[in-house]
């Protein structure tokens, strides 16, 4: 099959990960196998660095650093939240897009991201077809929150459950050794409107006296009155609890239990920005349960935990940039590369497919009823089957003399601008 000759351009875009740049060389080295592609391009911060025509040769690297990439976190590329809208309201910027790629013959388009992304490339994709300009977009599928549709999960996903249970089951320690005093601990997780990471931390529990002893996902209605009962009922059996929450927990009437309000609401993307609910149900344990709570929120520092990563998570990340060069090398089209595990082995294996733009675009994956238990508060054996081969395995992380993790920086040698005067 006849495939364009020309160069390639690799972006990320949202929230970083462990494993993202693992995908990214994986892009690298197999298109540097295929003489179609002629050169291989990095943008600087997502779709962002292409309006501003910040292009980077990523085949002037010295080899180390794209190696170096499969055991380095967060975005290597740069990564952005810029939201471009429909083709109608956003026409000007997808066709700055193409103007860009035109200027330096970039024929591939690869793009790691979620679903806003997805969108993009979809977008692009179709412009270029409208306009007869050759150009193949194929996405990478990247979140920690697991909520991509299409695939049965996204690299990402299994490096931050392996690194939150584990923060459960450390974390959950310190409240048994002292819970004479502190009694009870809340653990924030991210999650916006799907609990894949909150439900994580219950791998943590293997025996009764474990934390987590209850966990809250947004896809089950919270109860204020409920989680009250549940807090006391847990303390009064085990002297302690420990708590899990996602932080998009919502009331009956899909009302989040806590928002940000003000001119700071909403991120780039229009979506609201959460955030304090530990600290809010904090106060709850202690004014409506009667005794001392803790709370603890950890941030961004949970979907970078490189040096915890997943073996598993590294590999398939990988395996989807690569995949993602030979799908555009096969002819595919307007396709993100999807994880298919393999039902007919009692051993995890795990294939890739491929799916189109517009349905992962349109699409997000909540947890499913069956990984919930029927009182709301906690995960079944169903889940735990599903999310344990994602955490297998430890990431092959270099350390330096002096102890601590070696991570790589990209040199990021600038291309010449030839479509210049341009502002966002």
């Amino acid at each position: 099959m006849s495939v364009p000759k020309g160069n390639c351009i690799v972006a990320q875009s949202g929230g970083p990960t462990a494993v993202i740049n693992a995908s990214v060389a994986g892009v690298v080295e197999e298109a540097s196998k295929h003489s179609a592609i002629t050169g291989i391009y990095g943008a600087l911060n997502g779709i962002r660095g292409v309006l501003l025509e910040e292009i980077f040769d990523l085949g002037t690297e010295p080899s180390g650093n794209i190696s170096g990439l499969h055991r380095t976190p967060a975005a290597a590329l740069g990564s952005c939240r810029y939201k471009l809208k429909d083709l109608e309201t956003s026409r000007a910027d997808y066709e700055r897009i193409l103007e860009v790629f035109k200027a330096h013959n970039i024929r591939y388009f690869f793009y790691a991201g979620g679903n806003d992304s997805m969108d993009t490339a979809d977008k692009t994709a179709k412009l270029a077809a409208e306009t007869g300009y050759e150009l193949v977009a194929i996405g990478i599928p990247k979140t920690i929150d697991n909520d991509l549709a299409c695939t049965d999960h996204c690299p990402g996903y299994g490096s931050v459950a392996k690194y939150v249970a584990t923060v459960a089951m450390e974390a959950g320690k310190d409240t048994e050794a002292l819970y004479t005093t502190d009694t009870c601990t809340v653990l924030e997780v991210m999650g916006r409107n799907a609990g894949w990471i909150a439900a994580a931390t219950g791998l943590a529990r293997r025996c009764e006296q474990d934390a987590p002893h209850l966990i809250y996902l947004p896809e089950a209605v919270f109860s204020i009155e409920k989680f009250v009962a549940d807090v006391k009922a847990v303390q009064a059996k085990l002297g302690r609890v420990f708590i899990v929450v996602g932080e998009g927990l919502k009331d009956k009437n899909g009302n989040y239990v806590t928002t940000q309000v003000g001119d700071f609401a909403k991120d780039s993307f229009g979506h609201v920005q959460l955030g304090g609910v530990a600290e809010m149900l904090k106060n709850v344990v202690e004014l409506q349960a009667g005794f001392k709570c803790r709370y603890v929120k950890l941030g961004t520092c949970q979907r970078n935990a490189m040096h915890f990563a997943s073996a598993t998570d590294v590999a398939e990340a990988g395996l989807c940039g690569r995949t993602a060069v030979k799908a555009a090398m096969a002819g595919e089209v307007g396709k993100m590369v999807t994880l298919v595990r393999e039902q007919n082995n009692k051993k995890y294996k795990c294939s890739t497919g491929l799916a189109a733009l517009s349905d992962v675009a349109n699409g997000e994956k909540k947890v499913p009823a069956e990984f919930i238990n029927k009182d709301g508060n906690f995960i079944t054996d169903a889940f735990r089957e599903y999310a344990e081969p994602l955490i297998r395995g430890e990431a092959d992380v270099q350390i330096g003399d002096d102890g601590l993790p070696v991570y790589v920086r990209l040199e990021k040698h600038m291309l010449e601008k030839k479509a210049a005067g341009y502002r966002l």
